[in-house]
């Protein structure tokens, strides 16, 4: 398939033959109609025109067996002058020698068959001017000369193409190597990231570790209430420096987006058809882990409560003075996984000394979570 589609005639050579053609034509139609007695015209045969122009045309399938296309243009020259004698040839028939000498070097690796193509071609040449009545073998010299020369641009510029070949190909490896050095620079920053992830949780769950030991042992109110303010401040920190180094390790701008919370819910239904949010009570900004949670428990139970893709799913989110409270209402799809996203959603209200409820009823479900807070954030 690859060495057909190599050899289909190209644009470039069907104008070359285009313009071969049309110089037979023109030169046989002159020599036919022609009353000229100064210039030598053995036959006036219409016959002449068809036959010269095909001797032009095998140039067209030079790219399938050059030496094969010199052969034939020979041949079918042959043929012209046998049986029409004297005529004028020339100016078609070097141009098309001249082609033929140049086209070796670009269409053979080897010298062998770029010799027997140059030979051919100048072969040609002879056949052309042996009884070409305007110019005459007496030039055949000249033309080889030219033919050679011809040869030579042919070989520099085949030498050219294969060195721009060879850069594109070199071109290409380069971009190769260079997408690998840097495949192996983010696994070298990954890997420091990930030993740095490492180090900060460790120095954290000890410090942890040692404030909730301290907290053990103050009989202090107020004593224990620092201790565990300081606990809260330092689990913030913790995970908001975790968030920077994970979002590090996935690449991208993930570092930079910020924690899901409450807001986010109205973004988070409108995957999901006509869900809507209300909220209720006096809103107002809860700690950054009570809003993540919230998230997370809504995030759960959608997909699970929608009757088929666009179902609506009511979620309603209450502020109260000491609590925050999630409603997510829907019905219950033949195969959904309740009982796992209830599970999931439950030990999000557990991780803040909450509670969730479940109440299935004719097949829809209605799943009332309850997070403490303070009054105050």
């Amino acid at each position: 398939m690859g060495s057909q589609a190599g050899h289909r005639i190209r644009p470039l050579d069907a104008v070359l033959a285009g313009v071969l053609a049309a110089l037979a034509a023109v030169l046989a139609v002159e020599d036919v109609v022609s009353l000229d007695d100064a210039v030598r015209v053995d036959s006036r045969s219409w016959w002449q025109v068809p036959l010269f122009v095909a001797a032009v045309l095998p140039v067209l399938r030079w790219r399938r067996s050059l030496v094969g296309v010199v052969v034939a243009c020979t041949a079918l020259m042959a043929v012209h002058v046998l049986l029409f004698g004297h005529t004028v040839r020339c100016g078609a028939g070097l141009p098309l020698a001249f082609v033929l000498a140049f086209l070796p070097g670009t269409a053979y690796p080897r010298w062998p068959q770029r010799l027997t193509a140059l030979g051919g071609s100048v072969v040609l040449a002879a056949v052309v001017l042996v009884q070409d009545t305007a110019a005459g073998p007496e030039i055949l010299p000249v033309v080889v000369l030219l033919q050679a020369a011809l040869f030579g641009i042919g070989l520099v510029v085949a030498q050219r193409a294969a060195m721009a070949r060879e850069l594109r190909r070199r071109n290409a490896d380069l971009r190769v190597l260079r997408d690998e050095r840097a495949a192996l620079e983010v696994g070298d920053d990954r890997a420091r990231l990930s030993l740095r992830l490492e180090a900060l949780l460790d120095q954290r769950l000890a410090l942890l570790a040692a404030a909730a030991d301290g907290g053990r042992t103050a009989a202090d109110p107020a004593a224990l209430q620092a201790v565990l303010v300081g606990i809260e401040e330092d689990s913030r920190r913790t995970l908001h420096e975790m968030r920077e180094l994970v979002g590090r390790l996935r690449g991208g701008d993930v570092a930079l987006a910020p924690a899901p919370s409450v807001a986010h819910l109205d973004a988070l239904l409108a995957q999901h058809g006509s869900s809507r949010l209300q909220v209720g009570g006096d809103p107002r900004v809860l700690p950054a882990s009570v809003e993540l949670s919230a998230y997370r428990i809504v995030e759960h139970l959608v997909p699970v409560l929608a009757d088929g893709p666009g179902a609506p799913v009511g979620v309603a989110v209450t502020f109260t003075y000491t609590a925050l409270e999630i409603l997510v209402a829907g019905s219950v799809p033949r195969g959904s996984d309740l009982r796992t996203a209830v599970a999931r959603a439950r030990e999000r209200a557990v991780l803040h000394a909450g509670s969730l409820d479940l109440k299935v009823t004719r097949g829809r479900a209605r799943v009332l979570a309850h997070l403490p807070v303070l009054g105050e954030a």
